[in-house]
């Protein structure tokens, strides 16, 4: 007989748990544990989600696991509590869940060990060398000099391979040729390594905001709040969240620190190691599996005070958790747009309130949930609105496009107000969310589109290399020379992106150096920190780019901000495109006049008298979110309903339409008063990717009444043949594209 009874998650589709047998007693602990087993045909990685000692199901039809690979459970229990709890809130199998929630090197049934890493250090004839013997070979010379003067030489610690290849790029070659002269050697270290960070730089005085924030916060410690930190571009928020953690830190305790995009991470870093004398971790995707495998481990073991990553960190095991600290809380990147689709800043909630600690939420534009949750008492608001440093907020000015001279997307007098500024040595920064040369390729003649041919859209024009791009599938060609319709040669581009306004700036301003910041010129590791590097320098110039310019970076020269299309979210079928809109030019508006130089801004636009734009302008967000808030409530619309997306998508156009039909057909008996479903209907963009999408909207008075319709809902779902189809449902989405 078997000794224990087995449930067990795995990562697949479908929402249950597989009874499997060991034939070893196993005990509570070893709940969070993974397992290998026999899923099927296939060996697949699973965690134990139960135990018993007894079962209702027939013994013989059940199989032993494979093998037990932890001894107990990978994750603390606040963290075990959380998935379960988000598996079950987001409606989505829980093996899927604990799957995310692990490194890859451990999805992948590696030991939950510190991975072996290389390490270089000096052997005795490197240590007595003389320099000058090296001169020929400036990157060896460099590495000796490096290794010399490590910290931690005396101690004869090592650099990781890792850290020596960052200090010194491309130094394989040298590395090799030290070793066969025997100046440095190579060995395999496993375990955690702390980086020695004894720099903690004193930091600015706080202002009155500042000190009231910091006081409020840190009185809270070892309590659970929420505080939105509602602080305009350059009021010193990072200054706030610094001093909060090192009172975190002084009680023995661990700081997560989530912010949304990897591009912020590197100032991030520098900052925090430069005013924290404790250890720093970073998770990101732009990390190796090792490196993140690594970090994980020792934020779980306690061995780092501080972990800094994007959306996925939320799910770092933490010892001792002590604060949590969202910055730009407002962004759509905590949001998981496939599989999993959770929410990192609402799970950071969840667990802050789970570990009864203070959770505090960043941002100059909040999103509206967390300004309801405000009106509704359940944050607490702490307001910055001075600027760090005495610096000015930027005048904002709307440049009415109509009837006026265009070229490239850029108004003359866009153009007058760049040149004063540059006339005076100071930067200039155009904002567009669009790269490429142009969104559009036509035929003059017939009137030809070259349309994505997976896609309900248009395909951008890259010049540089002459290629057609979809920025929604990633599916690319070279461009057309000539009309495919009529064989004309009389092709035009249509709008512009960054790459033309680009070039167009270069012939305009051949004195000034042009700088482009979008993803096409940073796909290269390094490459944005080298282009930030460039900016900090100070000269005049002109930056162009897309929201990557937007968020979080310090540009002390620029003192004039152009946005050049300010309409896009003017007239989205999206309800939240309007709010997004607002925040993205307050975020852009927010790199200007940082220092002591005023800054200015200028909105290009052919609707100056559009009453959102006006109430933005003149009212700024508080009032414009006001505004915006009534208008949901009084169209029953998030915060104010909850919401789900039943999204369904296959090659046929007709086959998701007839899926969902039949899901409405069936659940609408479930529906109380509370409940409303619309649709199905076609998604606004319905061709995505080569399959067709469709889209049925549930919407609850409560959360707690969506929660139990879709508990009740999905199990009929899951019946409902659905061979052709993919399909999936979206708990709190953040946009009904």
């Amino acid at each position: 007989m078997p000794k224990s009874y087995l449930q067990i998650a795995v990562a697949t589709p479908l929402r249950k748990l597989f009874t499997y047998t060991s034939e070893q007693e196993l005990s509570e602990k070893q709940i969070g544990a993974r397992v290998k087993v026999t899923f099927g045909r296939r060996h697949m990685l699973g965690v134990i989600a139960a135990i018993s000692a007894s079962n209702t199901a027939p013994t013989a039809k059940l199989k032993a696991i494979d093998e037990l690979l932890d001894e107990h459970n990978l994750w603390p229990e606040e963290l075990w509590k959380m998935l379960n709890w988000a598996a079950q809130y987001y409606q989505h199998p829980l093996g899927e869940v604990l799957s995310t929630a692990m490194p890859a090197l451990l999805r992948q049934g590696k030991p939950a060990k510190y991975p072996s890493q290389t390490c270089w250090s000096l052997t005795d004839e490197g240590q007595s060398i003389e320099l000058d013997e090296l001169k020929r070979a400036p990157r060896q010379q460099a590495i000796i000099e490096l290794l010399r003067n490590h910290p931690s030489q005396a101690d004869e610690a090592a650099i990781e391979d890792q850290s020596l290849k960052e200090q010194c790029p491309g130094c394989h070659d040298a590395l090799k040729r030290l070793q066969e002269k025997q100046l440095i050697c190579a060995h395999q270290t496993a375990g955690y390594e702390p980086h020695e960070n004894t720099s903690s730089e004193s930091g600015p005085e706080l202002h009155e905001e500042q000190q009231l924030a910091v006081s409020k916060i840190i009185d809270r410690l070892g309590h659970y709040d929420a505080f939105l930190l509602e602080g305009v571009t350059g009021s010193g928020k990072t200054e706030v969240y610094l001093q909060c953690i090192q009172a975190c830190v002084a009680r023995g305790e661990q700081a997560l620190v989530l912010i949304p995009e990897i591009g912020l991470t590197p100032q991030m870093i520098q900052r925090f190691q430069q005013r924290l004398a404790c250890q720093v971790g970073v998770l990101h995707s732009g990390l190796s599996d090792s490196e993140r495998t690594l970090t994980w481990l020792a934020a779980r073991d306690g061995k780092l005070d501080v972990i800094l990553g994007t959306r996925s960190a939320i799910f770092t095991p933490l010892a001792k958790p002590g604060l949590i600290i969202i910055d730009e809380e407002h962004d759509a990147s905590f949001k998981q747009q496939d599989g999993f689709r959770y929410s990192a800043r609402d799970l950071a909630i969840w667990r802050a309130h789970q570990n009864q600690i203070p959770i505090v939420l960043g941002s100059a534009t909040p999103s509206l949930e967390s300004l309801s949750n405000v009106q509704r008492e359940r944050y607490q608001l702490l307001t910055l609105q001075e600027r760090a440093g005495g610096a000015i907020p930027p005048t904002l000015h709307l440049l009415d496009m109509r009837s006026q001279p265009i070229e490239e997307g850029l108004s003359d007098r866009l153009h007058q107000v760049m040149r004063q500024h540059l006339d005076k040595d100071q930067q200039v920064l155009l904002f567009l969310n669009r790269r490429g040369f142009s969104p559009t390729l036509m035929c003059h003649d017939c009137g030809w589109i070259a349309h994505c041919q997976r896609c309900d859209t248009h395909m951008t024009y890259h010049q540089l290399d002459r290629r057609l791009r979809c920025h929604h599938c990633g599916s690319e060609r070279p461009a057309e020379h000539s009309c495919p319709s009529c064989q004309s040669k009389n092709l035009i581009n249509l709008g512009a992106g960054t790459e033309r306004i680009e070039a167009a700036l270069k012939e305009r301003y051949p004195d000034v150096e042009v700088i482009r910041i979008d993803r096409d010129t940073t796909r290269r590791k390094g490459s944005l920190e080298a282009l930030l590097e460039k900016v900090k320098d100070g000269r005049r110039q002109i930056l162009i780019g897309t929201q990557m310019l937007a968020k979080g970076h310090h540009f002390p020269n620029v003192t004039m901000v152009g946005i050049v299309d300010a309409d896009q979210g003017l007239h989205s079928p999206e309800f939240r495109a309007p709010e997004r809109m607002a925040q993205l030019i307050l975020q852009v508006a927010g790199r200007a006049g940082r220092a002591e130089r005023p800054g200015e801004v200028y909105i290009q636009t052919h609707h100056p008298d559009h009453m959102q734009l006006l109430t933005l302008i003149h009212n700024g967000y508080p009032e414009f979110a006001r505004v915006l808030l009534a208008e949901r409530e009084e169209t029953g619309l998030p915060p104010f309903t909850a919401m789900a997306i039943f999204r369904a998508e296959a090659v046929d156009r007709q086959a998701p339409l007839d899926f969902l039909r039949q899901v409405s057909e069936q659940l609408r008996p479930l529906a109380s008063q509370q409940i409303q479903l619309f649709g199905p209907l076609p998604a606004p963009m319905e061709k995505r990717a080569g399959r067709f999408r469709t889209q049925l909207i549930v919407t609850a008075a409560t959360r707690p009444a969506l929660q139990q319709f879709l508990s009740q809902g999905l199990p009929i779902a899951d019946n409902i043949k659905s061979n052709k189809v993919r399909w999936s449902i979206d708990v709190d989405p953040i946009d009904t594209y």
